[in-house]
């Protein structure tokens, strides 16, 4: 398994051991059974990032400190200059970009994604999680699903939802998506 998401996983079992929170508690804040969240600690799954933010959420803890490992410092502004924003390659399908991993508090999570395109048989990987989320799509064209409903994004298209319904993404035309994506 990738490295950066076996790293997320020892900064999740040490939170929790810091915070002294049984694997079970911590698998009902992901809604999750325990064995599927000992699963994420053991780094040989992928840990989608709602389940980071429901976790961050929870106890009050910096997304990008559980994705990254750094605590952010800024409190004035924080600037990200173009493609240098913290990334992370969770899987060979998505790419995260932090782009305010540096500003402490921040009240949103905005993220650059990229995905790649996949077989058209593969099924959407749906997630939830708490709060509201934003995107806009700035290169291709996605099929973004939610709740059941299946929805054309297109470069330039924007979308502003309840993240607690089961949601999830697909590139188009073969070609890979690019959009901004906050998490409220």
């Amino acid at each position: 398994m990738n490295e950066q998401i076996k790293q997320i996983a020892e900064r999740l079992a040490g939170l929790r051991d810091a915070l002294e929170v049984t694997p079970a508690e911590m698998a009902k804040v992901c809604n999750l059974t325990t064995e599927e969240y000992l699963k994420l600690e053991s780094g040989t799954v992928d840990i989608s990032v709602s389940i980071l933010h429901q976790i961050s959420q929870a106890y009050g803890v910096e997304l990008t400190t559980l994705m990254f490992g750094d605590e952010p410092k800024m409190s004035s502004y924080f600037i990200t200059r173009n493609g240098k924003g913290v990334a992370v390659e969770r899987t060979k399908a998505y790419k995260y970009q932090s782009l305010g991993a540096g500003f402490a508090g921040r009240k949103a999570d905005p993220f650059l994604v990229t995905v790649h395109p996949k077989p058209e048989d593969e099924p959407i990987y749906l997630n939830s999680h708490a709060g509201q989320e934003y995107n806009l799509v700035l290169q291709g064209r996605m099929l973004l699903q939610i709740n059941n409903k299946d929805l054309i994004l297109e470069e330039g298209d924007s979308i502003y939802f309840n993240s607690e319904l089961p949601h999830g993404m697909k590139a188009l035309d073969g070609n890979k998506v690019v959009f901004l994506a906050v998490i409220l």
